[in-house]
């Protein structure tokens, strides 16, 4: 199966050109020729079947003939908020993971104890596409700019109708993350650095309404973390 990522096609479209990267990609590494089927995502829930009209290496010609509207949809919303790791190459393996596990938004979020202050989204969202397209799914994960932890809070103040939980090390009275939520939910998860949250921070998550939970007996590390949480809420949704 030949899967493209086509984020400007629309339904109602009867033929599409490829991009040069994916045209080059679709002629001179796989060799496809007039009449080849190939499949295409929107990464908002279209899938779409289609055929080689003109195969050209720097724009390469489709016919549309079918579309599936909110292919593969799940039945649950999950926004994870993660500090960013020092080595972005564990960022990344989570990011890769994860949309093949299934997850909607992610928010590199800057903490005290954060050890990396800046994230290039651009090179994240190529990791999300790969491996959107690798483990064919429809929708492609949205990757916010990085912010600070206080600014995140502020965006979620109003978020009400969402579950809402931080994971943090320190020794207190937490619940499984499986059995605070609920099947079908709205999930905002909180993971920080390698050095944990701030007691400050914890303080103010608290405050804010979000729900201390706990992910087992083992210290995990951040990217380890954010992937086991994914996968309950996955596990629980299933």
């Amino acid at each position: 199966m030949h899967l493209f990522y086509t984020p400007t096609l629309e339904p109602q479209h009867e033929n599409f050109v490829l991009s040069e990267e994916e045209s080059k990609h679709a002629v001179r590494v796989l060799r496809l020729v007039a009449g080849d089927r190939v499949y295409l995502v929107d990464g908002r829930g279209g899938w779409y079947t289609a055929a080689i009209l003109d195969p050209h290496p720097k724009r390469t010609t489709l016919v549309i003939n079918d579309v599936v509207h909110e292919h593969g949809k799940l039945d649950y919303h999950l926004h994870i908020a993660v500090a960013p790791t020092k080595n972005i190459d564990r960022i990344e393996w989570f990011l890769e993971k994860a949309t093949e596990i299934g997850v909607h938004e992610i928010t590199p979020i800057i903490t005290e104890h954060s050890e990396r202050k800046e994230v290039k989204t651009d090179r994240l969202n190529k990791v999300v596409v790969s491996a959107m397209k690798q483990s064919l799914k429809a929708y492609m994960p949205t990757i916010h700019s990085a912010t600070s932890l206080n600014q995140f809070f502020k965006t979620q103040a109003d978020n009400l109708n969402a579950v809402r939980c931080i994971a943090h090390c320190v020794d207190t009275e937490k619940q499984y993350l499986n059995h605070l939520c609920k099947p079908g939910g709205h999930y905002v998860l909180l993971i920080g650095p390698e050095g944990d949250f701030s007691e400050n921070e914890i303080a103010q998550a608290l405050e804010l309404g979000f729900h201390p939970v706990s992910l087992g007996t083992s210290r995990l590390r951040t990217e380890t973390a954010a992937l086991a949480s994914c996968l309950e809420i996955a596990l629980l949704n299933r």
